[in-house]
């Protein structure tokens, strides 16, 4: 903006014009009929100084401090220099209106104006109803401090682009158009191939808003004009072109400039001249960010309205700057959060397994959409015997770090729980592995296994909150499990309790963040959660219990809108078990007998459980994992079969070390039982234990 025109407006003492609207959204600029004719600085009248001599008898200046209208004949007395005088203040003076304000007819003379209606800065006549220069400055920079606050409101890159477009349409322009480059450069990433600019959003005044009252009367323009009509959504810049050279040169520029005449037609397609009004009534404005240009931005208004005037390449450059540096950012931001979300999402679990007699659900909210990392995971580990382990811990904080820590500590879990190691050792070896990550690393985790075939959980708690146990009858229990301390606090001891696990019941995991928050303590979500619980189950009834996944859902539920302090990890377990009808177990003796025993063994409970089509293919596979058992083995081999909806084998024995598949050669005359595990069986696997392994494998029942 013109600093000189700036500094001259007496706006402290300046009276607005009556008449206007204050509510009208379109502003000055969209109802002014001509603009002004500029004139030079010499030309511009003087009043007088202070200090001066007195005013003539019959001048302005002293009609003015007299009340009484100057004379028909008097010459105003002018300096070169002058200042002008100020002015006592009217204690009835209205407030300033907001935005643009344009003058009326028969309303108040404006202040700034000399004798005879003569504007005091080019001496010229001024139209009746027509906004003074000075009335005009001040309208635009109070449209540029409204627009960059709208526009600056923004967080994310449609927010930005859509803050410019509402800013400006239909204060500044009647339509705008931005075109923005796709891909956006990120940050200090140089952009391969060439420049394509894709228009990101249009906006206008709709067709039914020009005829309303209020507006000068609409002229016929001499060609059709479509502002709504945009023949090219996408273009590439060629280099050295003209739409090129005004993107470098990156100042903005009016439709009729050289320079814009052939890079309009470039950007907006052949039928530009069916978009772009003649005359000053368009302004292409590069966008550009902190390192590059990253788009344009088309300003138009229709011939009927008042053109363009060289200020307003001001506004527009500013606007054009604003909204630049806010997709720079918005995209920098962006990409931050698309790393963070990336960052979570591989640290957690993108599917649970599918175990053995338990039935598993789990839900996961970040503490805020923004920032969508944190410290909370759930985990479902299957285990050797159709065991699971149930995992859900919390660590401190919300940021990258705390993400990066919950990473590190999952699969730490998830490899000591390959171990088969109890709940209170794998909670040691965690705490451990959180003291060599560094000091003031703490997390609290809960740790249970699931046996399906004796019904019954082992459990281990580092300072979390107790899970909750909801009973096929509708009975929520809080389980009362040893508290601990939290990982990373070090020297502290872990306990496990064993307990009950009933067919039907369902096993309830959860972070703070879901029970504790600025309202309510943790005990006292406790308590609404337990009574939640039982209040979902008695909508089922006694005999069935609540599914999974609505559960889960009537959980979240008893948050409140000020409950989202944490995030929240919730993991759901329903206890199915399998039936002791269903299961085979027997212990066979490492001799040459022992294969030739489990075939037997295994014919009789297939043929109990009315599986004879799998009787060949299970003697086989047993034969051979049992051979390699008993050879190797001092103690005695279990040979157990369950029946769920495959049929699963397991053997296991005392040595540690686990078979591997290999490629058995032509003169080789063993080493192809696994061969034929791997064809034969559906699944298989080998799982060291703590005093030994066990290979398994499962086959369809049909």
């Amino acid at each position: 903006m013109d600093s000189t025109r700036v500094t001259e407006h007496p706006t402290s003492h300046e009276r607005p014009q009556s008449g206007a609207g204050p509510t009208d959204p379109r502003g000055a600029l969209l109802r002014t009929q001509e603009p002004l004719r500029t004139t030079p600085a010499a030309a511009l009248p003087t009043q007088a100084r202070m200090g001066d001599a007195p005013a003539e008898p019959g001048t302005a200046a002293s009609c003015a401090k007299s009340g009484q209208a100057p004379s028909e004949h008097a010459q105003p007395a002018l300096s070169e220099h002058s200042q002008p005088a100020a002015t006592e203040p009217d204690p009835h003076r209205p407030r300033p209106t907001p935005e643009t304000i344009p003058a009326q007819p028969g309303g108040e003379p404006d202040r700034s104006a000399g004798t005879g209606g003569l504007e005091r800065r080019s001496g010229q006549g001024v139209p009746p109803g027509a906004p003074m220069p000075m009335r005009r400055d001040g309208d635009r920079l109070r449209f540029v401090g409204a627009a960059t606050r709208r526009i600056a409101r923004g967080i994310d890159l449609d927010e930005i682009v859509m803050g410019l477009c509402r800013a400006t349409v239909p204060t500044f322009s009647d339509a705008i158009l931005v075109y923005l480059r796709e891909p956006l450069p990120v940050g200090d990433e140089r952009p391969t191939g060439p420049m394509v600019l894709r228009l990101r959003r249009t906006d206008r005044i709709p067709e039914e808003r020009d005829t309303e009252g209020g507006f000068m009367p609409v002229l016929q323009p001499e060609q059709p004009v479509d502002l709504a009509v945009v023949t090219a959504e996408q273009c590439e810049v060629r280099p050295g072109g003209a739409l090129a050279e005004v993107l470098r040169g990156v100042r903005p520029v009016f439709a009729d400039a050289p320079a814009a005449h052939d890079a309009l037609p470039e950007l907006l397609g052949p039928d530009a001249e069916l978009t772009v009004p003649t005359g000053q009534r368009a302004i292409l404005a590069p966008l550009r960010g902190r390192r590059r240009v990253i788009g344009a931005a088309v300003f138009l208004r229709r011939p009927e309205r008042m053109a363009f005037e060289q200020d307003d390449l001001l506004v527009a450059a500013q606007l054009a700057t604003h909204s630049a540096l806010g997709i720079d950012k918005a995209v920098l931001y962006g990409r931050e959060a698309y790393i963070a979300d990336e960052l979570q999402r591989t640290m957690l679990p993108e599917a649970l397994p599918r175990c053995t007699g338990v039935r598993l659900a789990h839900r996961y909210l970040p503490a805020a959409e923004t920032a969508r990392v944190g410290g909370d995971w759930y985990d479902a580990i299957p285990l050797p015997g159709s065991r699971v382990a149930l995992v859900v811990g919390d660590v401190m904080g919300h940021s990258m770090t705390s993400a990066a820590i919950m990473g590190q500590l999952r699969t730490t879990a998830q490899t000591l729980a390959g171990l088969d190691l109890p709940p209170q050792e794998v909670l040691h070896h965690l705490d451990e592995q959180a003291q060599r990550l560094g000091t003031d690393r703490m997390a609290t985790c809960l740790y249970a296994v699931y046996d399906p075939v004796s019904h019954r959980i082992t459990i281990a708690n580092a300072g979390h909150p107790p899970p909750v146990l909801l009973h096929l009858g509708g009975r929520a229990e809080v389980l009362r499990v040893p508290p601990g301390a939290p990982i990373g606090v070090g020297g502290v001891d872990f306990e496990a309790v064993e307990l009950d696990a009933p067919a039907g019941g369902t096993l309830l995991l959860y972070t703070d963040g879901l029970v504790e928050s600025r309202l309510r303590d943790v005990w006292t979500g406790i308590e609404q959660l337990r009574e939640k619980l039982a209040a979902t189950a008695q909508l089922t009834g006694p005999d069935h219990p609540p599914p999974l996944e609505a559960l889960c859902d009537e959980v979240l539920d008893m948050l409140g809108p000020g409950d989202r302090d944490d995030d929240i990890a919730l993991l759901a377990a329903r206890f199915d078990g399998i039936a002791p009808s269903d299961v085979a177990y027997w212990f066979l003796e490492p001799e040459e007998m022992a294969p030739g025993r489990a075939r037997r063994l295994a014919r009789h409970a297939l043929s109990r459980w009315g599986l004879e089509d799998l009787t060949d293919s299970v003697e086989l596979l047993i034969s051979e994992v049992v051979t390699n058992a008993v050879r190797y083995a001092t103690r005695p081999v279990t040979l157990r079969l369950l029946r769920t909806d495959v049929l699963r084998c397991e053997v296991t024995d005392d040595v540690p070390q686990l078979p591997r598949l290999r490629q058995a050669r032509a003169t080789d005359e063993g080493g192809r039982g696994l061969y034929l595990v791997n064809r034969l069986a559906k699944r298989w696997g080998a799982t060291r234990l703590s005093a030994g392994k066990v290979v398994w494998f499962e086959l369809n029942q049909a």
